[in-house]
């Protein structure tokens, strides 16, 4: 199957456990990977057969700043039903959400989470 991706997304959000995370927030880096048939987009050349890479991008960013959640996995999990509610094309998307300055005392890269969700798993 064809994909739509988008890497590297930067969102600020105010997602994490502890309550400085909740009141500073932090950066978010997202990479998603929408699977989904691109052939007719392909022969026709047209926006409207296919998926705009553009709206995508700021469904992510809304879905990451339009609440607060504890758990990198719950974030994940809305942009991922998100993805799926608000693009029908969409047959499964892949959401890796990046945590690059969690609050850990070590150093490293990024903490994440990377969810594959299909249009079957919405509302399961």
């Amino acid at each position: 199957m064809d994909k739509i991706i988008i890497k590297g997304l930067r969102v600020f959000a105010y997602h994490g456990v502890n309550p400085e995370e909740k009141r500073d927030g932090q950066p978010f880096e997202l990479d998603i990977a929408a699977r989904c048939d691109l052939r007719k987009a392909g022969r026709t050349d047209n926006l409207n057969d296919t998926v705009s890479y553009a709206k995508m991008a700021k469904t992510v960013a809304r879905v990451m700043t339009e609440q607060s959640d504890d758990l990198l996995e719950r974030a994940a999990q809305r942009v991922a039903d998100a993805i799926l509610e608000e693009y029908p094309l969409i047959q499964e998307v892949e959401v890796l959400l990046k945590k690059p300055e969690a609050p850990v005392k070590l150093d490293f890269g990024y903490m994440a989470v990377s969810i594959t969700r299909a249009r079957g798993d919405l509302h399961a």
